[in-house]
């Protein structure tokens, strides 16, 4: 269990469920735990979550994060484990009384009532005053940047405005914590982006601590202040944006948050401050020792397709780069960058992305067939155990395989 940490909003103690066999959710009771089947949906997680931060849960489909938002949301039951906001134990308290909102991927709007009414629904429930109603929703849409919409119904705004809509009303409550599940996931792309931004900047004006669970990368990268990544009923890492980019510490968050490129490899001993690795391919790669510390003698080197350059197979690679050498199989323009897929000796490929500056049109890039040497800076790798388990993906980049 992580140690406690000052103005915790959320934490969750050796949380589980499960479904199906004998996984209803039941009280403790004096007799002791009885032996569990079924499905485990989510496998005893401990997790802290910041006052007032914007949190993650992201993963694939079936690794648990939605089940685990609807637990702190009340909507299901724990099998085993604890809740608890802010220091309170709310494990079995059903989800009115909890001082939490949700806001999901459908917005469930009231599609008779009006804008105003729609975000007023909770104030009136609490049988506020008209005139602290009226402050509150003129206040609410105006965060959203809907001022002037009060009359309108659901039907006649976009998807974007219900979001904000759906959002707003959730706000209104002032809730010590906002749950939200895929809220962006009927939007098309452009203004899915748009939101991530708006809901990034809404939650810091407000304070409200935001737990959000999303399949996206980019889009938990864009709004996070902490992500934890989950595969299989738990979390394989968990930290703020850049770090889990920069360091991985398994193959599935390596795979999951971008593309990586994963090379088996043997470590050989230190040198100058730097771990040294022999590749599958015969190759020297050099690490920083702090990169390497606890690691096994057999791993996988990763680097991210940014981070390589490519070179003319009889240039000279500046000092101290780690270098590759293959073969151009193939090149993708896409714009701001191009994708290169290289083949090495050993059979395995390299995936490169290379910035449109230099080589500006198509017909300056790389072709396939050319000889090419890869370099990228010690510093900029990563190193992952390496788990007979693993599978090569179809591009040729060695990956975890995702059930």
């Amino acid at each position: 269990m992580p140690a406690p940490v000052a103005d915790v909003a959320v934490r969750l103690v050796q949380l589980t469920k499960r479904f199906g066999g004998e996984a209803a959710a039941r009280r403790p009771s004096g007799d002791g735990a009885r032996q569990e089947t079924g499905f485990l949906a989510v496998d005893h997680i401990d997790l802290e979550v910041r006052d007032g931060e914007f949190f993650s849960l992201l993963g694939p489909s079936g690794c648990g994060k939605t089940t685990t938002l609807r637990m702190i949301g009340g909507f299901e039951q724990p099998t085993e484990g604890t809740i608890e906001l802010a220091g309170e134990d709310v494990t079995w308290l059903p989800a009115y009384k909890r001082n939490v909102n949700t806001v999901f991927q459908n917005y469930a709007l009231f599609p008779h009532l009006t804008i105003y009414e729609n975000v007023a629904f909770g104030l009136r429930r609490r049988k506020l005053s008209d005139a602290d109603v009226r402050k509150r929703v003129t206040d609410m849409l105006a965060l959203v940047e809907l001022p002037g919409y009060e009359r309108r119904k659901p039907s006649q705004i976009s998807g974007g405005q219900a979001q904000r809509v759906a959002l707003a009303r959730a706000l209104v409550n002032k809730p010590a914590v906002l749950l939200l599940d895929e809220p962006l996931g009927a939007l098309d792309l452009k203004l899915r982006k748009q939101m991530q931004v708006e809901l990034k900047r809404i939650q810091q004006e407000v304070g409200i601590t935001f737990i959000y669970v999303t399949h996206d990368q980019e889009e938990a990268m864009t709004m996070s202040d902490r992500i934890a990544v989950m595969n299989h009923g738990r979390y394989e890492q968990l930290g703020d944006p850049e770090v889990l980019y920069e360091r991985p510490q398994t193959r599935f968050v390596a795979g999951f948050l971008g593309v990586s490129n994963l090379l088996s490899a043997t470590a050989e001993g230190q040198s100058n401050g730097y771990a040294n690795f022999r590749l599958a391919g015969g190759s020297g790669c050099n690490i920083p020792v702090g990169l390497v510390e606890g690691r096994d003698s057999k791993v996988a080197v990763g680097v991210r397709p940014e981070k390589i350059r490519l070179f003319e197979s009889d240039k000279e690679v500046p000092s101290g780069m780690n270098r590759l050498d293959g073969v151009i199989t193939d090149a993708s323009y896409l714009g701001v960058s191009t994708q290169y897929i290289v083949k090495l000796a050993d059979g395995h490929s390299v995936t490169v992305y290379e910035q449109n500056v230099e080589r500006a049109t198509k017909a300056e890039l790389w072709r396939p067939g050319e000889n090419v040497q890869m370099a990228w800076l010690p510093e900029h790798s990563f190193v992952v155990d390496d788990p007979k388990s693993d599978v090569v993906s179809p591009s040729g980049l060695e990956m975890e395989e995702i059930q």
